[in-house]
């Protein structure tokens, strides 16, 4: 049973929108099937030079700051933190579960709750999808080079996409599998592959997808931003 949540929230210079993503992240726990289980939220902010780590401290985030311009290493920084959350409250890793997303992005308000869900049907961990509703700046191309992307995978059966902005695992197996590896790009697949590898049951689902920018000043090579500069090409 799952005692305990924790949203890691990896950011660099992000103050102009982590306001919003923070604000997602307190309706989706007060949703009331989490109601009565603790939600820590913690904002690696990492190499920033803006007050990404003051505003996550207004909003009574927990905010881990770094300097090493690696989202890897910082999604596993919150986790550590995480983690020595739960233990100094005597609670088992296997009561933990860890929830990944974005600073750029928007949970919707049954986000956790339907992590929950799964969790408590037996799956270990959740790879969830994205959407994106602002397209400014992009071809019209991009939306529907997007959409068909989506919709291709979705007619084959379940989903093939990882995305760090909508993911979940349980503590005690994302420390089996080593957790996060110091990835600058693509930590999210490593740890779903690792964990796939190692005989998880992870669900691929639809379900509850998560907002994420479509900014064009993309933050790093192969990430989520590259892929749509690419779909515009």
């Amino acid at each position: 049973m799952i005692r305990s949540v924790a949203v890691v929230v990896p950011a660099r210079d992000e103050q102009d929108l982590l306001g919003g993503c923070l604000d997602s992240l307190r309706r989706a726990a007060r949703h009331p099937r989490v109601r009565g289980i603790p939600v820590d939220v913690i904002v690696v902010a990492d190499a920033c030079t803006d007050g990404t780590a003051a505003l996550a401290r207004q909003y009574g985030a927990s905010a881990v700051e770094i300097a090493v311009r690696n989202v890897g290493r910082a999604r596993a920084a919150g986790s550590a933190r995480a983690l020595d959350l739960a233990l100094g409250r005597g609670l088992a890793l296997h009561e933990v579960w860890l929830a990944h997303t974005d600073a750029d992005s928007r949970v919707p308000s049954g986000w956790l709750a339907h992590q929950l869900a799964c969790a408590a049907a037996g799956w270990c961990a959740v790879a969830g999808t994205v959407r994106v509703t602002d397209w400014t700046g992009h071809p019209p191309a991009t939306a529907v080079a997007f959409h068909g992307h989506y919709t291709a995978a979705e007619d084959a059966g379940a989903h093939p996409h990882v995305h760090g902005a909508n993911l979940g695992v349980r503590a005690d197996t994302y420390r089996a599998v080593g957790g996060f590896a110091p990835l600058p790009v693509g930590e999210d697949r490593a740890l779903v592959a690792a964990l796939e590898a190692a005989g998880v049951h992870v669900t691929r689902t639809g379900r509850h997808p998560v907002t994420t920018s479509a900014r064009r000043d993309a933050r790093a090579r192969g990430g989520f931003g590259d892929f749509l500069l690419r779909l515009a090409r």
